[in-house]
């Protein structure tokens, strides 16, 4: 079994946290999306993984400390890593293809901007699997129509009029990825573009018209990363679900000063509390200081120290310095505010 994850987007609406670090390595209760995303899918496959291969945008973004952490997920999950460069923004298929040389044999694709809690029940009589959530507002979303067999039969991107409620959230698997790799090959080939772009869904479509059989599969959790509002939202919910697991969230080394600790937090290591009141719902990277603060509900990445705050959904990035008044902020890398 093989991972394939195309992780090249630069996460605009993340900014100003995706403007130094891309946004799959954004932390989520103290480890990167896309360490969460991988280990958790791989957790719940019922194969070993042999080979993850991540799909990477510019190498002056994307660098070698983006790839060695890569290949240490892959290596921690016994897994080869391989390393693909999509070195234009066009779009979801495009991506796919970047990564030619692994498509071969039984995979999952996922996409590196979503965490997810689920059971994958795969169908091995089926060609392919689209993991979809039941959503309130189908028009906002990719959506699929079902059969009377329930058989996937078409994909509608944000539909006006309503066509079915379960939303495409972005991880699929592929009986034999050939397949898939060979259709879109044709979407290359034949400049096959829909919003100025080449889409997966023109590839899968295909795969559909040609007799392939697709079925859903379902999640019990799709939590989105895709700006700052539902990031913090998102961490808040992942702790939750680490606290149920009795998962060990606080470092026992944890320094700390007439200060109070409201679970579910994560607290990295070296972090420094004093006359600090932190959580619910906290995470604490590696090497913070907190002092004189209140914090509830906020995401706050490495190295940071924060003063004299009351923070309620904030998100604050790596090596900021803070000290003041304000309540719901979103501060990225290497800022000062005094």
């Amino acid at each position: 079994m093989k991972i394939i994850v195309p992780m090249a987007g630069r996460g605009s609406r993340l900014r100003p946290h995706t403007l130094t670090v891309p946004k799959p390595l954004i932390p989520i209760a103290g480890k990167p999306i896309v360490h969460r995303l991988v280990t958790d899918i791989s957790k719940v496959l019922d194969e070993p993984v042999d080979e993850i291969a991540f799909i990477l945008g510019d190498p002056a973004f994307f660098g070698e400390d983006v790839v060695g952490s890569l290949k240490e997920l892959a290596a921690e999950l016994n897994a080869k890593a391989s390393i693909y460069r999509q070195d234009q923004p066009l779009g979801t298929g495009h991506a796919i293809m970047c990564a030619a040389d692994s498509l071969s044999g039984p995979a999952v694709i996922a996409y590196a901007d979503t965490l997810i809690k689920a059971n994958f029940n795969l169908d091995k009589n089926a060609d392919a699997v689209i993991w979809v959530k039941q959503v309130d507002q189908p028009e906002a979303y990719g959506v699929v129509k079902l059969n009377e067999k329930k058989e996937i039969v078409e994909l509608i991107e944000k539909p006006e009029e309503f066509v079915s409620d379960l939303a495409v959230i972005g991880i699929y698997y592929y009986k034999d990825v050939e397949v898939l790799k060979k259709e879109l090959q044709y979407v290359l080939e034949n400049n096959i573009i829909n919003g100025g772009e080449y889409q997966i869904n023109d590839g899968i479509k295909r795969m559909i018209q040609s007799g392939k059989v697709f079925v859903t599969g379902e999640v019990d959790e799709w939590m989105d990363c895709g700006n700052k509002a539902v990031t913090v939202e998102t961490n808040t919910r992942m702790l939750g679900f680490l606290e149920q697991d009795q998962e060990p969230l606080i470092d026992p080394d944890l320094i700390q000063d007439e200060s109070e600790i409201i679970k579910p937090c994560y607290i990295g290591k070296g972090v420094v509390l004093n006359n600090a009141k932190v959580g619910p719902n906290v995470s604490i990277g590696d090497g913070c200081v907190i002092e004189n603060t209140s914090i509830k509900n906020s995401l706050v990445q490495t190295n940071t120290t924060i003063k004299n705050a009351k923070l309620d959904n904030a998100m604050i990035g790596n090596n900021v310095q803070y000290d003041g008044e304000f309540t719901t902020v979103s501060i990225g890398d290497y800022s000062v505010l005094k």
